[in-house]
């Protein structure tokens, strides 16, 4: 009865976890937000309905497997939002009347200046409008 309980308010937990990061990526404004909600709960509703399956079942066997599972997730997101914050910076997508401090535009700003833009292989510099193409 109390096993049934636990795993019963562990599984809503993880559920309601992982229904805010999916509301975050829908309804945030920007990529930079958006990238934030996808990490955070994710990971947290990943780890209680993993403790859910643990107590569930009752098998220690099991838990090595759970726990791998966790830190795989655990490590990979993070990763993979800091590429995809990268990646919107460098291309621009982020709305910048969001953000309370820039802190990589002076970065950014002087590694400009110093490195003058490489010419391509066609003799441009690489900065104009292609055309879409890439």
């Amino acid at each position: 009865m109390v096993n049934d309980v636990v795993v019963s308010v562990l599984l809503i937990g993880g559920a309601l976890m992982s229904l805010a990061a999916g509301i975050g990526l829908v309804r945030f404004p920007d990529l930079l937000s958006r990238m934030h909600a996808a990490t955070k709960p994710q990971v947290l509703g990943l780890l209680l309905l993993l403790l859910a399956l643990a107590v569930e079942n009752e098998n220690w066997l099991l838990v090595p497997v759970l726990v791998l599972c966790w830190v795989f997730q655990l490590l990979t997101s993070p990763v993979s939002a800091h590429m995809v914050g990268r990646a919107g910076y460098r291309t621009r997508h982020l709305r910048r009347d969001l953000l309370t401090l820039d802190e990589l535009d002076d970065v950014v700003a002087r590694a400009a200046e110093s490195h003058p833009p490489r010419p391509d292989r066609t003799g441009g510099t690489g900065r104009e409008d292609d055309g879409g193409r890439a």
